[in-house]
């Protein structure tokens, strides 16, 4: 499973494996959260995002479950610690790199209202269960057409001046690049239709 997490992301799991079995029935039992670390290409990535586990949704007959998750703060692994004793699953020992909240207003306004223009264009609808100024980078980072690679790479930034940044060059170059898809697309409509032949002295 490819994937990337950012703190405060509400994350649904379905957990079949026995190592994971163990590891959520773990978690509950001690209160404690586990890491997710990203997973990009197939390739183990350095950094990762803690999360708590916040509800089991339902446990099957056969000992699936359906977990909810949220994000709490962003991890760098040092070392990989493959066995643990009496554990299936594996662990690894972290350091949580501080994580810089200033930001600028103006910035994530104009990616916001990008971003809105963007859902526009395709057509589609997000909640983010917010107002648009209570928005922060990482509630938009799976919703603005970033790439598996992109959204690491917005992880690895510990400050959210960077992020906002980040993304405000993608977006402004995915909607350069709608917009000539929509202008080709009414050039192609247009094609075959009867025009108004004026402005020329014949």
């Amino acid at each position: 499973m490819e994937i990337v997490v950012y703190p405060g992301e509400n994350l649904n799991l379905h957990i079949f494996e026995p190592r994971y079995k163990q590891l959520i029935k773990d978690c509950k039992a001690s209160n404690k959260p586990f890491g997710i670390p990203a997973v990009v290409e197939g390739k183990l990535m350095e950094m990762g995002t803690l999360v708590e586990l916040t509800e089991i949704s339902q446990e099957y007959e056969d000992g699936k479950m359906d977990v909810k998750t949220k994000g709490i703060k962003v991890f760098r692994i040092l070392e990989i610690v493959k066995e643990i004793p009496d554990k299936l699953y594996s662990g690894s020992i972290v350091n949580y790199p501080a994580n810089i909240d200033t930001s600028s207003q103006a910035i994530m306004q104009h990616v916001v209202t990008a971003m809105h223009t963007l859902h526009k264009i395709l057509n589609i609808k997000k909640d983010f269960k917010k107002s648009d100024q209570e928005l922060r980078s990482y509630d938009m980072a799976h919703h603005i057409g970033l790439s598996l690679l992109e959204e690491y790479e917005l992880l690895e930034l510990m400050h959210e001046l960077q992020r906002q940044e980040y993304l405000k060059r993608h977006i402004k170059r995915i909607l350069s690049v709608m917009t000539e898809v929509e202008n080709l697309k009414a050039r192609v409509q247009l094609n075959g239709h009867f025009k108004n032949l004026n402005g020329f002295d014949l």
